[in-house]
């Protein structure tokens, strides 16, 4: 049985945290996805990152994923979703900033193509572009 602060969320982050207050969930609300659509974004060959410091002071880290018709039937959306879940669990959950907003937008054919090492690498890069500051 899931703990309930993890129950009906989706995801649970299998590895440790960068600190102890830092949790993952699944936004839920459009507009979340729209702020940070709006927001920095980095692409990379297997899908696309966008991200945002929601600058509210709450530490918990929110993740959604997007998996448009562009990617296939049902069978090649849900493919992509799972591994980009996959993806959120192993890397973003250790390397997320606390306060920030991440959406994993699935690319036509890569994401469901691509080696889940080269997709995890992808991510790794991302958050160091997405992280890094721009003028």
């Amino acid at each position: 049985m899931t703990p309930p602060e993890t129950q009906g969320q989706g995801i649970a982050a299998a590895a440790p945290a960068r600190s102890p207050a830092v949790s993952l969930c699944v936004m839920a609300k459009r507009a979340d996805y729209l702020k940070a659509a709006a927001a920095r974004r980095q692409g990379t060959g297997g899908f696309l990152l966008q991200a945002r410091d929601r600058a509210d002071g709450d530490p918990a880290v929110r993740v959604g994923f997007t998996a448009s018709k562009k990617i296939g039937n049902a069978v090649l959306r849900n493919r992509a979703k799972r591994r980009l879940r996959a993806l959120a669990r192993e890397v973003l959950a250790p390397e997320a900033r606390p306060g920030w907003d991440y959406v994993l937008v699935a690319r036509p054919e890569a994401t469901v193509t691509r080696s889940y090492a080269d997709l995890c690498s992808d991510l790794r890069q991302a958050l160091t572009a997405v992280h890094r500051g721009r003028a």
